[in-house]
This record gives C-alpha cells, sequence and structure tokens, in this order.
C-alpha cells in the first residue's frame, strides 16, 4: 500500500543547505562556530517505550512476540489515528524524502518520509542512504513514514496510551509517529521494521551492534545498549567503520542499515573522541546542547536538559569510513557492551559458545540517564540480544540465528564492561575510554589469547591476566575492591538478577546455553 500523499505546500528532496536556511529562518535551530546546526527536541529528549505499538491483524498475530514491548494496536484504531494525520498535515509544510535503508543492494528496502520540521528532514538525509542520481524510486517504497510532532493523540478516541506514539503497521508497511520531536523514534522505528522483514522474509539476522573493518578485510561487531560504547569503541583510526549502531548478517556478510551515525555528545571531547569530534560539521545536527553564554561555541559537558544529547551526521563526515557500509566477510571478533553499575564484572573476558548465547539472550547492562523517559541514573536491566525494544520476534529467534552464524564464522566473542570498576556506582570509578580501547585493540590483534588468563568467579568466563597499556590489578574485579565483602554480595545480587531474568528463555534453550550461566558459588583467584 502506498500512501501517495500530495500537500498544496510540500518539498520534496530538499538540499542540505535549502534545509539549513528554513530551520533558521523558522527558529527551529541555531548554527554552531563549528558548522553542526543545533536543535531542541521539546519535551520529549529519549524514546517512550510505552508508547510504542505494532498493528495485531491477520498478518502479524502469529508472528510478533506480543507483551510489554510489543504491545497490540487495533487495524480501526490505526486507520482512525493514520485519517485524522493526514486532515491535520493539509495545513501544514510538509517534507518528503525518498531513501534507502539498508547498504546491501540485495537486502536494502526504500523508505519515503513525510516530516513536518525541516530539521526532521535533514536528520533523515543524514541517517539514511542517499538514493544516487542515476535512479528513481518510482511507485510505492517499502515502508513510508509520517512524523508530526505537533500532532497529539487523544487516547480515548485513538486508543493510544498518551498523546505520543509509534505505531508500526508491518501490513500496510506505514509508521507513524507523532506528539514527540525526539528524532531517534524514527530511526528505531525503521529498525524495527527491518528487525520483522529482514528474518522472516530472507533469513537475515538484524543486529543492535556496531561493526569496523581492518586493513586485511576482517570485520568486528559490536552489540550494546544505548550508551554502552558502540560509536565510541568502533570508531577507530586504524580500522574502517562500516556503521555505529544498526547491521544485517547476511550469507553474503555484513551490511549497514543507515548512511549515518547518531552519537551521544555529553562530554564529548577532541582528545576523548577524536573521530566523532571532527565529524561535527556540515550537515551535522546536534540535539538538546546548549551553547556557552553569549557564544554560538557548543558546550558538550552541559546535560541541563538531557544527559541523552545527540548528534547525527552522514558517515561521509567521517575520515575513515567504508563507503558503502559493507564488509563481504563474515565478523572474526564479536564484543557484547555492558556498562556494568554493580561493578562485578571484569574490564573484558572471553566466551565460551554457551555464555555467548546466554549473555545475547540475557544482554545486561545499565540504562544510562537520559536514554528513556525517567532514567536519571545508571539502572541494572536486561535487555534480549542487547535490542529487545525493537524486537517484533521472539529473542529466541534472533539468538538460534546469531548462533548458527558464529559457528559457521567460528568467530570469537568478546564480554566487554565498559561501567564500573574498583566498586559499583557512586563508591567505585567508570573505567577509562583509554583502557576499554587499549583491551579491544589487543583482542583484535589475538594478543590476549597469547597471555595467561583465569578463570572469573561466578559468571566462569576467561579473564587475561595482562593487556600493554592496561594496569592488570583492574582485570580481576574482586581484586581491585577494598571491601571483598562488598564484592561478594554485589556479585551474589547480579548472578540472582541474572537467573531470575533467564527463566523466561530456559525452557527454550539447550544444555550447552544453560551451562553458560553464572552460579552462585565461587572460586577466587589465588
Amino acid at each position: 500500500m502506498s500512501l501517495d500523499l500530495k500537500f498544496e505546500n510540500q518539498l520534496k528532496n530538499a538540499t542540505p543547505e535549502r534545509l539549513l536556511k528554513i530551520i533558521q529562518s523558522d527558529q527551529d535551530g541555531r548554527l554552531a562556530d563549528n558548522g553542526a546546526i543545533v536543535c531542541n527536541t521539546g519535551e520529549f529528549t529519549g524514546r517512550s517505550p510505552k508508547d510504542r505499538f505494532i498493528v495485531k491483524d491477520n498478518f502479524t498475530k502469529d508472528q510478533v512476540d506480543w507483551g510489554k514491548v510489543n504491545q497490540a494496536f487495533d487495524p480501526e484504531n490505526f486507520e482512525k489515528l493514520y485519517m485524522h494525520m493526514k486532515d491535520h498535515l493539509q495545513s501544514k509544510r510538509v517534507y518528503i524524502r525518498n531513501a534507502y535503508a539498508g547498504a546491501s543492494k540485495k537486502y536494502q528496502i526504500s523508505v519515503r518520509f513525510y516530516n513536518t520540521l525541516a530539521w526532521h528532514d535533514l536528520f533523515c538525509m543524514n541517517m539514511f542512504i542517499d538514493i544516487p542520481k542515476d535512479e528513481s524510486l518510482n511507485g510505492s517504497p517499502d515502508l513510508e513514514v509520517i512524523c508530526v510532532p505537533d500532532f497529539k493523540a487523544i487516547p480515548d478516541i485513538h486508543g493510544t496510551n498518551s498523546a505520543n506514539f509509534s505505531i508500526l503497521n508491518m501490513s500496510k508497511n506505514i509508521l507513524l509517529i507523532g506528539g514527540t520531536g525526539y528524532s531517534g523514534e524514527i530511526k528505531k522505528g525503521v529498525f524495527s521494521y527491518l528487525n520483522y522483514k529482514l528474518p522472516v522474509e530472507h533469513n537475515v539476522l538484524p543486529m543492535h551492534c556496531s561493526s569496523n573493518e581492518g586493513k586485511n578485510g576482517d570485520c568486528a561487531l559490536f552489540f550494546g545498549l544505548s550508551g554502552t560504547g558502540k560509536t565510541t569503541l568502533s570508531s577507530q583510526k586504524k580500522r574502517a567503520l562500516i556503521g555505529d549502531d544498526e547491521h544485517g548478517w547476511s550469507d553474503d556478510g555484513i551490511f549497514n542499515f543507515e548512511g549515518g551515525c547518531y552519537a551521544k555528545t555529553a562530554g564529548l571531547s577532541k582528545d576523548k573522541e577524536p573521530e566523532i569530534f571532527e565529524a561535527i560539521g556540515s550537515r551535522a545536527i546536534l540535539e538538546n546542547t546548549p551553547f556557552f553564554n553569549k557564544s554560538n561555541i557548543v558546550d558538550y559537558d552541559d546535560t541541563s536538559i538531557t544527559e541523552n544529547t545527540r548528534v547525527s551526521y552522514p558517515l561521509t563526515n567521517l575520515s575513515n569510513v567504508k563507503i558503502p557500509s559493507v564488509s563481504n566477510e563474515s565478523p572474526n571478533h564479536i564484543f557484547f557492551l555492558t556498562c556494568d553499575a554493580s561493578g562485578v564484572l571484569p574490564p573484558i573476558s572471553k566466551l565460551n559458545y554457551g555464555q555467548a548465547m546466554y549473555h545475547f539472550l540475557s544482554g545486561y547492562t545499565a540504562k544510562i540517564a537520559g536514554t528513556e523517559l525517567g532514567i536519571t541514573e545508571p539502572k541494572a536491566a536486561f535487555s534480549a540480544c542487547f535490542g529487545e525494544p525493537f524486537l517484533p520476534l521472539s529473542p529466541i529467534k534472533y539468538a538460534q540465528m546469531l548462533g548458527d552464524r558464529i559457528k559457521q564464522a567460528g568467530a570469537k566473542v568478546w564480554l566487554v564492561n565498559t561501567g564500573w570498576i574498583k566498586g559499583a556506582y557512586g563508591k567505585g570509578e567508570r573505567i577509562s575510554l583509554t583502557y576499554t580501547r587499549a583491551l579491544i585493540s589487543n583482542a583484535l590483534t589475538g594478543s590476549l589469547e597469547m597471555v595467561a588468563s583465569a578463570t572469573g568467579p561466578y559468571f566462569g568466563t576467561e579473564i587475561p591476566l595482562e593487556c600493554p597499556g592496561v594496569p592488570s590489578e583492574i582485570l580481576l574485579p574482586e581484586k581491585c575492591w577494598d571491601d571483598q565483602e562488598a564484592y561478594r554480595k554485589s556479585a551474589e545480587k547480579l548472578v540472582s538478577a541474572f537467573h531470575e531474568n533467564f527463566n523466561r528463555y530456559e525452557s527454550s534453550c539447550d544444555e550447552e546455553i544453560i551451562a553458560g550461566q553464572p552460579t552462585l558459588q565461587a572460586d577466587f583467584v589465588s
């Protein structure tokens, strides 16, 4: 079904130069000294998971994993909401953009975006893949997205939970977004659509991960939720970035879903994250990032609006990026990034197959302030496959697909703690980014497999005992806590939380995966 919407006041596939002029004339954004445009998302500065829905009809009723994550939406209410949004748009200037999602020609989809904010149109231009000049999108696109921040739903009439909403209709290939100006809802809505279509129709594994490639074509994946370091750790001078957030793994290799990056900017500096810092220029959109007083210089340390300050920019703003964003090889190394607020997990450890599948299904991390409504400090959470909020199918389906591909590729899997060491949040300290980079670099070169290792307590993973550039005393968590009894209590609490969470998957897992779970009885390294 194609909407084929037309409006009296519409602007189709506008250039970035024209959009920047409109954004400033409409006072929706202000130009920074580095060339980026700074915009405010309004009331919502992060996603709203409780307001995300999928239309439940004959096409989806037996395939979608219905529940708190995938809330069912009535088809009739969807039609009613769509008609009201369509009427609302008649009085608006509408920005229409055609783009691709998916760098692989074999699996990419065409998307048509309808936005009412010029900076949202520029965001879509940044985050998705331009249609080449020698191609044209004739006829119906595969997916159509309507985003109208000032349209507020009425729950009693439209069947939503509140005034804001994000609703996917898989049968009609339509995504409706309203009541929120947070642009992340657009990209995550498209991601959710691909998470349904690619496994069901093409046997392609969609993944919430970043990816990069070495000079010899060796590929690495970095799984993790928002705030765990996917963008930062995959952006390296010695390895070409494939993408920073969303990828597919097919029989042909790895491909990026997007044409840009959407990075967190809180505390950003040229010294810590030079690749991201230098990419913020032409076409970049900074969200909710204040200026220094009486200037047009961005203050990345100012999180007074939200901790979830963001920047979107096209991949071409980066100096070391692979275009097209495709690797023809399966990954050699896979990193599960977790921001452990308990300070229990080691900075890095190697997982066997059972442990890898257990941790993938568990998806443990701490939600970082600002990424979701109500999150003001790190909070322990389990998100299956490191991306449960975007998974229309059962997590078991994605885990089975990943497990098959890991075995076929012979990929090595690592668990990396980008969170706290020497104690829990509030008492310990967050691990240095320099140390994490060194650990990952040495894992990629094989150096960590050449040093002595130990089996860690509780989780039973293989922990390297030394790494160039990293103090050995921080590699074993139980050794660097001042209070050993406090460590034991924190570890046992975390293990119990893992067990409680995994109860919902245990009946669907084989003995190898179940054997990968942590135990309450721990043997400490002497």
